[in-house]
């Protein structure tokens, strides 16, 4: 990978070309287990036949390696035309790239915004994607830099915001959603996910214990008028799958795998009433000489 550049995609070049629908996935705050359900929304998205990408854009705190079992492995780099490319690797079925892949698990990155926009945009713009029905971007938590690079890069399809029932991450939640909303960005909001809506432990595989509050996300999708799409468990296996690098939603019959399906279900329906009803989303052109965004 080249030393990163803050060299933002230009309005006339189109990046992605072949993928039909790009989906980020976003939360206000860390620790909401965002990565997660990226990961197994991919996963969920693979087993109905689609063909998917899954990118890794927490430049800052990259989980995929270690939820694919990636860690330590490198994609391969091909020269075309004099240009180098990026060979996503394929795991599970899905073509992934993670900034990752390219760094010291054990380093921490000291990037300013530009350097951490310029590798992101080469994830996009470098490497071999391909014909895709669905490519699944894991955004850093909160809102900044990477956030605007996103869009100004790609024409993204919706965003999923995730969040847990808690006051404080569903406040952060809210954050999210005005981004998304707000006249300068406007991308599609395709529903809300509540993660750890409630704790089952193994042995009492009926009880439900709403440690963090009960439907706090339920009510939050009511209130911004999204779809809920659907309501994560926690559960020991989750936690398990992601550290030995196999997401859950790879099984069969385990009930946080079912919740998973039934989210990219609800998922699909609402993508489907996205592109049907609304024009596709155009990137967003940054000004600097004015404050706010303007689209191309």
């Amino acid at each position: 990978m080249n030393e990163p550049k803050h060299n933002p995609a230009k309005q006339t070049e189109k990046l992605l070309p072949e993928v039909k629908n790009i989906i980020a996935v976003a939360s206000g705050k860390g620790g909401v287990g965002k990565s997660t359900v990226a990961a197994n929304l991919a996963i969920s998205l693979a087993k109905t036949g689609a063909s998917v990408g899954l990118i890794d854009a927490d430049i800052y705190g990259p989980s995929v390696p270690l939820m694919f079992d990636l860690v330590n492995v490198k994609p391969h780099i091909k020269d075309e035309n004099g240009k180098q490319v990026i060979v996503p690797i394929e795991k599970y079925g899905i073509k992934v790239l993670s900034i990752g892949f390219f760094v010291d698990p054990d380093q921490a990155l000291l990037w300013r915004g530009p350097m951490a926009s310029g590798a992101l945009t080469q994830l996009f713009r470098d490497a071999e994607w391909g014909a895709l029905d669905y490519v699944v971007i894991d955004l850093p938590p909160g809102t900044g830099d990477i956030h605007l690079t996103l869009v100004q890069s790609l024409a993204v399809t919706g965003v999923v915001i995730v969040s847990t029932p808690q006051e404080v991450a569903l406040a952060d939640a809210r954050k999210a959603f005005g981004m998304f909303k707000s006249k300068a960005i406007k991308v599609p909001i395709l529903g809300l996910v509540e993660n750890m809506a409630w704790f089952t432990p193994e042995e009492l595989p009926e009880n439900k214990y709403f440690i963090f509050g009960k439907e706090g996300g339920k009510k939050l999708a009511e209130e911004s008028h999204v779809a809920l799409l659907g309501q994560i468990p926690l559960v020991q296996g989750i936690c398990d799958s992601g550290d030995v690098g196999k997401p859950i939603a790879l099984e069969t019959d385990h009930p946080v795998a079912k919740a998973f399906d039934e989210l990219t279900e609800n998922l699909l329906t609402q993508l489907s009433i996205r592109n049907t009803v609304l024009k596709p989303t155009v990137k967003v052109e940054i000004n600097p000489n004015a404050e706010g965004c303007e689209h191309a």
